[in-house]
């Protein structure tokens, strides 16, 4: 099994909206994903607490996969680019790391 751990840092400001609110979007469009994409075995994803330190990181996603090649089918999925496609603008950066459990 794969385990994919993604962490992303977001701009202060966004599209017309705070941090907050593009944390919370993108939060929910990620949580939405299970349900939409067969290849997730299982997903979550977490935010920072607003008084932590500013150089964390915002938000986590950790999603495992059966396989390499059912992560790689994730990240082309359609649903999955759409959230990708949200983010690109509103965080500052990413980060990921996919390892054997």
């Amino acid at each position: 099994m794969i385990r994919h751990v993604c962490m992303f840092k977001f701009k202060e400001q966004a599209q017309g909206r705070t941090k907050a609110e593009n944390v919370e979007i993108t939060k929910k469009m990620l949580d939405s994903l299970p349900e939409k994409i067969e290849y997730i075995i299982s997903s979550a994803t977490f935010t920072g607490d607003a008084a932590q330190n500013s150089d964390n990181y915002d938000l986590i996603l950790i999603s495992d996969f059966e396989n390499l090649e059912a992560l790689e089918k994730y990240k082309i999925h359609p649903e999955h680019v759409a959230v990708g496609d949200f983010m690109r603008p509103v965080r500052i950066s990413r980060t990921c790391i996919d390892y054997n459990i």
